[in-house]
Formats: structure tokens, sequence, C-alpha cells
């Protein structure tokens, strides 16, 4: 049994198609097939149900393919201990971060990143946070910026920064005359929000429930972007997380945002990684660095501050 042999039963767990395994592998099909057979002989069990249309592990295949994951990656963790141990600051880092963050966070921290980190090559997966976590435990993902509380003793967390949410509702709406908001002016609001499996979804419900407010019936967004074109067009309100309404993204001029009195519903962040990683110190270094937004970027109200600053100048002309 060699390494080479475990890879391509794990790419043949990920594929279920040999053609596809193979050109993932970089080899030819019956290469490919020839190398599982041999090692179904080695381990004396069949590992793959062969059928015209598709290709199915049995459950002993799963199991293998599984420890095969595992055993795949520790191999990783070794060359990257060797690598690591040559230039700390070098190699590669495959970071997972969750849809409804990755947009509005990373073109405020990849300049500085590359600046801080010159020789490091930066590999991002978008995903949700479930996916996020699996591939970081399979040791597909070396570390994941995710939302917390995470319940999950095998990783270390890292608290980055709390991110204030803000209101958004369309041009005359009730609550867009609102200067001030506060939790309880929700109550009996039903608010526009992401489909399940979004982390965001969970979070803004805990604010329905806290404000005594509900789900708006019939409508589960797909993204950020979807919930804020639905807004402009007056079919609900919603909550957005403050990176999501800074520059660079565009304000729109059929969305009014509002901001709720300290402290502000809030959701918080951090970035996490395997307990067992070899790269768990630079991976410190890498979060301090995550951790250093620019100053005002969490401040809901800095760029209202801006804006009346700009308004006065316009009219004292």
């Amino acid at each position: 049994m060699n390494l080479r042999e475990l890879h391509y039963l794990v790419a043949l767990a990920d594929h279920r198609h040999f053609g596809r395994a193979a050109a993932a592998s970089f080899v030819s099909q019956p290469t490919l097939s020839t190398q599982i057979r041999k090692l179904e002989d080695e381990l004396g069990v069949r590992l793959i149900e062969r059928s015209p249309r598709k290709v199915m592990l049995t459950a002993a295949g799963q199991q293998i393919a599984e420890r095969a994951r595992r055993v795949l990656a520790d191999v990783e963790q070794l060359k990257e201990t060797a690598r690591r141990s040559a230039d700390p600051e070098a190699g590669s880092v495959r970071l997972g971060i969750f849809p409804t963050l990755a947009p509005y966070l990373l073109p405020h921290v990849v300049p500085r990143l590359r600046q801080r980190f010159p020789r490091l090559e930066l590999l991002l997966v978008e995903e949700k946070t479930d996916i996020v976590l699996r591939q970081l435990h399979e040791g597909r993902l070396d570390a994941g910026v995710l939302a917390l509380p995470l319940h999950d003793e095998s990783l270390h967390v890292e608290f980055l920064f709390e991110e204030p949410f803000v209101l958004a509702t369309p041009q005359g709406h009730p609550l867009a005359a609102c200067e001030d908001l506060r939790l309880r002016d929700l109550a009996h609001e039903r608010l526009l929000l992401l489909e399940d499996g979004h982390c965001l979804r969970d979070q803004a419900l805990e604010v329905c429930a806290r404000a005594g407010a509900g789900e708006h019936d019939g409508f589960r967004a797909t993204s950020l972007e979807t919930l804020r074109q639905m807004v402009a067009a007056g079919v609900g309100i919603t909550l957005l997380p403050t990176l999501a309404v800074k520059p660079p993204v565009a304000p729109s001029a059929d969305v009014v945002l509002r901001h709720f009195r300290t402290p502000p519903p809030s959701r918080r962040i951090g970035m996490v990684w395997r307990k067992s990683s070899a790269m768990a110190g630079f991976l410190r270094s890498f979060a301090n660095e995550l951790r250093a937004l620019p100053t005002g970027l969490l401040d809901p109200h800095e760029d209202d501050a801006k804006a009346n600053g700009h308004r006065q100048r316009r009219a004292r002309r």
C-alpha cells in the first residue's frame, strides 16, 4: 500500500466517477482503476461497487476512504511542518470563510495580508459554515473564519471582532424615520431572512426572538445581495452586517439604513484551526493581521458622520 493508492481512493470517493477522479489525479482512467483493484486485493475487501453509470463505495470503502483522507492530511501536515521550519511565513494557507462575510471583509484585509506575508500563497474557499468545518476536519482547509460560538473541542478559536447589525428598510417604511432604533422597535415586524444553512439566518432569528419579531413568510434569500434588492423593491425589511454596508459596497438610494442604540445586536467573528495543526504558531500571527481592521470600519455611524460633514460643507458653499 502506498500514498498514491490512498489518493486515488479519496479522489474516487469525492468524484464518484473513474474518469473525473483520474483527471483530478492527473493519471489515465485505466491507471486509476488498476491501482484501486490493487488496493482491494491488498486489503482483501471490496471498496467499490462498479456500475455502467456511476461508482459507489461499499461500506468498507467509505470507512477506508475517510481514514485515507485523514492519513493524507497528516502527511500534508508533516510536509508543512518542514516547510514552516525553513520559512514560517512562506508556503500556502487554505482559508475557508462563509459567504455573508467573505466579499465584505476580504477587500479590507487581503492587501494588508499580502504586504505582511509577501511569500505566502493565500487560497480562499467561500462556503457555508458546515462545509468549512467539514473540510477543516478533513484537512482540506488549514483554518476558517466563522461566526462564534463554535462548540468543537478539537478546534482552537481566536476571537477576531464583533460586527454590529444595522436595519435596512425601504423608503417610506415607518422605521425609516427612526434615527436611534431600540430592539423593541422591531416588535411584531416580519423580517426578510436568508435560506437555511446560512449562519446569518440563525443570528437574525435570535435577534427576532429577542425583539418579538418574526420572519417574512414565503421568501428566503440565497445571498445578502438578494436581501438588499428585495428591501430596495419594497418587499420588506432586514438586518445587514455592518461590513456589508461599508465601501466598497455601493449604497442604494432605495434602501434606508438605521442603527441601533448601544449595545446593538451583533455577531462575533473568529478564526479557527485544528488544535493538532502544525501551523498553529503562524496561524496566530495570521489571525492578528485579520484582527487589525481599519479604524471605524466596524462603526455603523462612521459613514453617517462623514456624509453629514460633507452635506454641511456643501451647504456653506
